[in-house]
């Protein structure tokens, strides 16, 4: 549907596998505030019937999500860690513009991109990964992440005009691109 502006090295993902724990903690989190994101939605536009339904689907997958990170870490005899500021979606959620439809056509349009970069960077560590039960692991949340990646734009398409969409799609991504090549890398999702 759409592709990022600013790809992310493979040297990343090395980073990434090097201090893997800390990226696990990481994850775990980030799935945890992407249900919350999807409940959160909910809440904000109950009268949206699509958007309703899918965000209750994502809301329940991204726990499992959660939950499946969360065993990894107890196998690994790691704890959760503290929920720590995300500066990429900090500064990627500056781009959403106030007043009711522009907030919910950015919204959706930021959550797209979001998952976007996450897919790529899932992908990313999975090849990185030698072959193992997190390699597989990782193989499949980059694929679910590229599901949910397509679904928040063909909300965006439900509710407003696709050449809109894909106007205001292609500046997010480029002020997202942006943002990617001047925050450091460190072993974290973002």
């Amino acid at each position: 549907m759409f592709e990022l502006k600013y790809k992310t090295p493979k040297e990343w993902a090395k980073n990434v596998v090097e201090d893997f724990d800390t990226f696990l903690q990481d994850h775990a989190a980030a799935e945890k505030k992407a249900s919350g994101m999807a409940m959160g939605m909910i809440g904000h536009y109950p009268d949206k019937t699509k958007l309703v339904r899918a965000m209750t689907d994502l809301a329940i997958e991204e726990m499992i999500h959660f939950k499946q990170v969360l065993k990894l870490l107890g196998e690994r005899g790691i704890t959760l860690g503290k929920d720590k500021k995300d500066d990429y979606v900090k500064l990627i959620r500056t781009v959403i513009r106030q007043g009711r439809d522009d907030y919910l056509l950015d919204r959706l349009l930021v959550a797209g991109v979001i998952e976007a970069r996450g897919h790529e960077r899932f992908s990313l560590v999975a090849d990185a990964l030698e072959q193992s039960k997190e390699k597989e692991f990782y193989v499949a949340i980059a694929k679910s992440e590229e599901k949910h990646k397509n679904l928040f734009i063909e909300l965006a398409c439900e509710y407003y005009e696709e050449e809109r969409v894909y106007s205001r799609l292609e500046e997010i991504l480029v002020f997202e691109g942006e943002i990617c090549e001047n925050l450091p890398w460190t072993a974290a999702l973002h």
